[in-house]
């Protein structure tokens, strides 16, 4: 065996990667696939694109490394998180596209449980803040906005599953429906004390047991992938949602460690240890991953918009051609010179959770450029992090000695050097960023002996680059308070229907 396959499902772009026994990429083949906006603030994806963009990019990369089937211990899957979907089980064909963890639809809903007085119960039982985030009120507003949906479901004809339970479906062709601890723990639906699906949770939110998927560990084996898509069946063997799997891709297997991705969005997770620990500062408490002799809590900060407002420059403003190109025109300025970007496109994630925030700009002056917003969009990014970092310092009752990081945006130095600053915490980088797919490979290796044991893979993290703090801590203080200032304009924007 040669090589462990990661599958890499992301929110912009399917992935596939594979790793040899060092750790090393042999091959990468990616594929973007089609964003869908029906309404503003909606999100869909079509679930038949995600699974053809993902197969296809598994099949190129096995090509162009010519590697076969047979070559391949174990294919790990990692995936966009929370992202809902409801397909028919006799055809497998989805009912409806996917709702995707950015999708707002269900912001109503959420408000009426809390005035209801129902959240309280909710973020006992799940550690989830009630958002319309997760996955519980997109599968019920499935069930009740798409015809016969619920009639199918009562007769055992519908499947739900995010985004890892759909890919896994596909690759066994309808014969393995089932999930992993740490997707299942941000359904909004599982019991984070027990991890097992929650009675009075189904209840509320008006699900039938029927449509879930069999929660198993983040690491064994679940099934063996359909012969005819790969010449070979192979093991699919580690799944963990994306977040959990940077986690574990980074060595951050010891309480107290920490990591932030820089993805689409942007997440921070603390493993905690074998226990959950109730947040007091709006963080979710989550799964980190589950083993054979092992559970690891996390906390969590998200953040919704990060390499996403990246793109806005991009796509929406015109301002780069490449999303790489960011870096060089902001470096083009020494400051924001006061410009302050909140890029609440989505609502507010944590510590903040506002669902009618949008995104604001403000201090633009006639002297205002292209070079001031883009560094602007950089330190927004950095400003939410380092709101996590405080949030996460503070439930956790311990400083953070250096923050972890990777994602795609990480490669920016101008980014990381400033998120050290605003942080007045070192930011350290490994030589491999793409830890989320390495996450992913390492549990489902370690299920098949492609590597043997916790120690083999802790052998193949190494530090790139740290980023200590240069600003003075007088002046990342009052850099904060004014960002604080800007983020209070973008608050409660949208009015509530």
């Amino acid at each position: 065996m040669q090589a462990v396959l990661a599958l890499d499902q992301g929110t912009t772009s399917s992935r596939a990667i594979l790793y040899n026994h060092s750790g090393d990429i042999l091959g990468v083949s990616q594929k973007e696939f089609q964003q869908i906006f029906p309404k503003s603030g909606w999100v869909e994806h079509n679930p038949i694109e995600i699974w053809d963009s993902q197969l296809a990019v598994a099949k190129q990369v096995l090509q162009e490394c010519k590697l076969q089937a047979s070559d391949i211990a174990a294919i790990g899957i990692t995936n966009q998180r929370e992202t809902t979907i409801l397909w028919d089980r006799r055809t497998g064909q989805p009912i409806y596209n996917a709702i995707v963890w950015q999708d707002r639809r269900t912001a109503d809903y959420c408000d009426e449980l809390k005035h209801s007085g129902q959240a309280v119960w909710i973020t006992e039982r799940t550690g989830l803040v009630v958002d319309p985030y997760f996955s519980a009120t997109k599968l019920r507003w499935i069930l009740d906005h798409v015809p016969e949906a619920r009639a199918k479901a009562q007769q055992g004809h519908l499947a739900f599953g995010t985004i890892d339970t759909w890919l896994l479906w596909n690759l066994t062709r309808g014969q393995e429906h089932k999930t992993d601890t740490s997707n299942a723990s941000r359904t909004m639906l599982m019991n984070l004390s027990n991890l097992a699906w929650d009675s009075d949770l189904l209840k509320q939110f008006d699900i039938p047991e029927s449509v879930l998927p069999r929660i198993c560990q983040s690491s064994e084996i679940y099934g063996l992938s359909d012969a005819k898509l790969f010449g070979a069946p192979i093991a699919i063997a580690g799944i963990a949602g994306d977040q959990q799997a940077a986690l574990f891709g980074q060595n951050c297997n010891r309480v107290g460690m920490a990591k932030n991705t820089y993805g689409t969005g942007c997440f921070m997770l603390m493993n905690v240890g074998s226990k959950p620990i109730a947040s007091k500062q709006k963080l979710l408490a989550s799964v980190g991953w589950t083993r054979p002799n092992q559970q690891s809590y996390v906390l969590e900060g998200s953040v919704f918009i990060a390499g996403a407002a990246v793109q806005w420059l991009r796509d929406g403003l015109g301002i780069i051609k490449t999303a790489s190109e960011v870096e060089s025109l902001a470096s083009q300025v020494t400051d924001s010179d006061g410009v302050y970007l909140v890029p609440a496109f989505a609502g507010l994630g944590a510590p903040h959770w506002d669902a009618y925030a949008r995104g604001t700009i403000v201090g633009i002056t006639r002297g205002t450029t292209s070079a001031h917003l883009a560094r602007a969009a950089l330190e927004g990014i950095a400003f939410q992090v380092a709101d996590v970092l405080t949030a996460m310092e503070k439930d956790s009752s311990s400083k953070l000695t250096e923050l972890r990081v990777d994602g795609g945006a990480s490669a920016n130095n101008l980014l990381m050097q400033f998120q050290a600053d605003v942080m007045q915490c070192p930011v350290v980088r490994p030589k491999i960023i793409e830890t989320t797919s390495l996450g992913a490979a390492y549990l489902a290796g370690l299920a098949t002996g492609f590597w043997k044991n916790d120690s083999e893979i802790e052998r193949i993290w190494q530090a790139q680059r740290r980023f200590d703090p240069t600003m003075k801590p007088h002046e990342a203080a009052a850099r904060r308070a004014r960002w604080a200032d800007a983020l209070d304009r973008s608050r409660q924007w949208v009015e509530k229907s």
